[in-house]
């Protein structure tokens, strides 16, 4: 007998967690059943042996597959059950013909889950590092309405676009790190490997050096003395840092920082706003509860402050009230988004609705981030050059009091 942990919901829609003992997965999921909850994740707790061959593949087991890769396997797999394939059969056929290796194993062992009785949804559940909440459910949904193969390009058409979107924010914040990982490296290595000859050339004549260059001296004999301070206080800020986001406050204030960030919290913002739109309707098109659905969102908005008002929207709406109320006390929703969204409730149209807003919101990062490259590569290149610019002058300011005493 094994031990399982899982979340559901119960009757009155509140996640719940915990753990059971049961032969294998269908038996704990049957229970959950009988209990009354609604499965939504359902897992078997392993104790892994510790010697070094165990270690070694663990290194390798679990490894995330490309959003690509699961956006390719999607998209072929509804393709082969639109035509009239049986899953198995679908499932066989991918996992012959994909070239991801992790990918082909999952695959594989999906279809032997399915195989044993166990429901498509149930063996993605077995795989959560490649397929999330928000996909099992889907196809749960799709199962219970008997529409698999179009929730599946839902699926694809949503991963699609949700990928496009990261894709342009990451290409956006992709040219200001590169611009400034290389400002660093020049006034280090100028500050490392340049100053200390001038410094031996001004040690030999009696000379007041100006401020400029005496900062830049200190800061110079500062970063080659003590550089182990200075990676050992790296490291340190990193580990604390990660240590800080994985509590839940944490990662709550930094989400908050990163959404007030000049420019880049816009984009950051717009960005969240569009994923949140676009998977709640998505979610309500293809058949998930309310309810439910609202739960998932929280579970992959990717920012902690449009988690905490889904758990405000789904608390809202237990109680027979509307969602745009609550949407509308969060400081990261816009009054316009509010709006729409009381508008697709009152008409009945919300998941349109949630997908217009996505798609506005999607425009509205293009946008972002072509103002943003504009605005931001001239910025960067001024600071670099005038950080750059001082620290020549700070070494030269002294050349020319010496070409002057020499006159």
């Amino acid at each position: 007998m094994a031990t399982f942990a899982y979340n559901a919901l119960d009757k009155a829609g509140t996640e719940v967690a915990g753990t059971l003992d049961a032969d294998n997965e269908g038996l704990a999921l049957g229970r959950l059943r009988d209990m009354g909850y609604l499965p939504l994740e359902v897992r078997e707790e392993k104790v892994t042996k510790g010697g070094i061959l165990d270690t070694f593949l663990g290194m390798f087991a679990g490894k995330r597959v490309k959003g690509k890769d699961i956006v390719t396997f999607t998209r072929q797999l509804s393709t082969l059950i639109d035509s009239g394939l049986p899953l198995l059969r679908s499932l066989t056929v991918l996992g012959e013909q994909t070239e991801n290796p992790n990918l082909k194993v999952q695959i594989k062992d999906i279809g032997a889950s399915v195989q044993g009785g166990s429901t498509f949804s149930d063996a993605l559940a077995k795989h959560p590092r490649t397929f999330n909440k928000l996909y099992t459910n889907m196809i749960k949904a799709g199962e219970a309405g008997g529409v698999l193969e179009v929730v599946l390009a839902r699926l694809a058409e949503f991963s699609e676009k949700d990928q496009a979107v990261r894709a342009k924010v990451k290409g956006a914040m992709v040219y200001p790190a590169l611009v400034i990982m290389v400002g660093v490296g020049v006034v280090l290595f100028l500050t490392i490997a340049i100053i200390p000859t001038f410094v031996g050339m001004f040690e030999e004549v009696a000379l007041t050096l100006p401020l400029p260059t005496r900062i830049m001296m200190v800061i110079s004999d500062f970063l080659r003395g003590f550089w182990w301070v200075n990676l050992l206080a790296i490291l340190v800020l990193i580990a604390v840092y990660r240590m800080w986001v994985r509590k839940e406050g944490g990662r709550y204030q930094a989400d908050k920082i990163k959404l007030r960030i000049p420019i880049l919290g816009e984009l950051v913002k717009k960005s969240a706003l569009s994923r949140f739109a676009r998977t709640l309707g998505t979610l309500i098109t293809s058949g998930v509860p309310i309810l439910q659905a609202l739960l998932i969102v929280r579970d992959t908005a990717g920012n902690e402050v449009i988690a905490r008002a889904m758990v405000a929207v789904h608390n809202s709406i237990r109680e027979g009230e509307s969602i745009a109320g609550p949407l509308g006390k969060s400081p990261v929703f816009p009054p316009m988004v509010v709006h729409m969204i009381a508008v697709g409730e009152e008409t009945g149209a919300l998941d349109n609705m949630l997908i217009k807003v996505s798609d506005a919101y999607d425009r509205e990062v293009d946008t972002t981030v072509a103002a943003l490259t504009s605005v931001l590569e001239p910025i960067l290149i001024l600071g670099m050059g005038l950080v750059v610019g001082f620290i020549v002058i700070a070494m030269y300011l002294p050349i020319f009091q010496m070409s002057a005493m020499a006159g």
